[in-house]
C-alpha cells in the first residue's frame, strides 16, 4: 500500500480529459495529408507515446524515410487538428475528473500532470480542467528530454513537487504510462478511459485499474491511506 505522503502524478489525456479518439483523428488527417496510408485502430494503439517516437514508429513500419522536415510537418499538421476539434468543444474532461483534482487538493495531497504532449496542443485540456499550470506542476514533451515510456516526465513532475518518486502514484490510461512508471519505479493506477483494456494495463504494471477518475475517486481508499 502507499504511503501516506504519496503524491498523484497524472498522464492528461484520456486520464483526466477525453480527448484519446480526438488525438487519433487528428494524426490521421496528419498523415493522410502526408500521404502516409494507416488504418486508425493502429494509430490509436500508440496514442500515449511521445509524438516524436510516435511518428518514428509509424513511418519505420510503412518503410517511409524518416526526415526531420516529415516529422515537423506531421507535428505541425497533427497539431492544427486537434486544436480545430478542441476548439469546437468536442474536449472535455472525463467524469469525475474535477471532483478528483480538487479532492487531492482539499485533503493536501501533492499532485502534478505530467503529458507526452506539447504545450501547444496541452494548453485546451488544462484550460478545460481548469487547470492553471502557474498553481500546479505541468510537465510538457518540451521540457523533458525524452517521453513516454521514458520515465521522464514523471521523475521531472515529482522533482517540482518536491517528493519521492517511489512513493509517488502514476494515474495513466495506457500502457505507455504503466511502463514509464516501472522504469521510475513508481507504482502505476490504470484507467480504462482511453481504450486499452484492464488485462493490458495489469500486463504493462499497473498496481490497480479503475473505469475512469470518478471509478478512482470513488475507490480513492484503496490506494492512498491518510493519517
Amino acid at each position: 500500500m502507499p504511503r501516506a505522503d504519496t503524491a498523484f502524478l497524472f498522464d492528461l489525456d484520456g486520464t483526466l480529459v477525453d480527448s484519446v479518439y480526438q488525438h487519433v483523428l487528428a494524426w490521421k488527417e496528419a498523415l493522410d495529408r502526408e500521404g502516409v496510408e494507416l488504418s486508425v485502430w493502429r494509430i490509436h494503439r500508440k496514442i500515449g507515446m511521445s509524438g516524436g517516437l510516435f511518428t518514428n514508429i509509424l513511418l519505420r513500419e510503412t518503410g517511409l524515410e524518416i526526415t526531420e522536415e516529415r516529422l515537423a510537418r506531421l507535428r505541425t499538421w497533427h497539431a492544427e487538428a486537434y486544436n480545430r476539434q478542441a476548439t469546437q468543444g468536442s474536449v472535455r474532461p472525463l467524469p469525475g475528473a474535477r471532483e478528483l483534482l480538487a479532492f487531492l487538493t482539499d485533503a493536501d495531497i501533492p499532485w502534478a500532470i505530467a503529458t507526452s504532449g506539447r504545450m501547444q496542443t496541452a494548453a485546451h485540456n488544462l484550460e478545460a480542467l481548469g487547470v492553471d499550470p502557474s498553481k500546479v506542476p505541468v510537465v510538457t514533451r518540451d521540457q523533458v528530454r525524452h517521453a513516454k515510456p521514458d520515465p521522464d516526465l514523471f521523475i521531472t513532475a515529482a522533482q517540482r513537487l518536491g517528493v519521492d518518486i517511489h512513493y509517488s502514484l502514476v494515474i495513466g490510461d495506457s500502457i505507455w504510462d504503466m511502463l514509464a512508471a516501472q522504469r521510475a519505479r513508481a507504482l502505476g493506477i490504470g484507467l480504462l478511459s482511453g481504450g486499452y483494456g484492464q488485462e493490458e494495463l495489469e500486463d504493462a504494471g499497473a498496481f490497480r485499474v479503475y473505469e475512469d477518475p470518478a471509478d478512482l475517486l470513488k475507490h480513492i481508499d484503496e490506494v492512498v491511506a491518510r493519517s
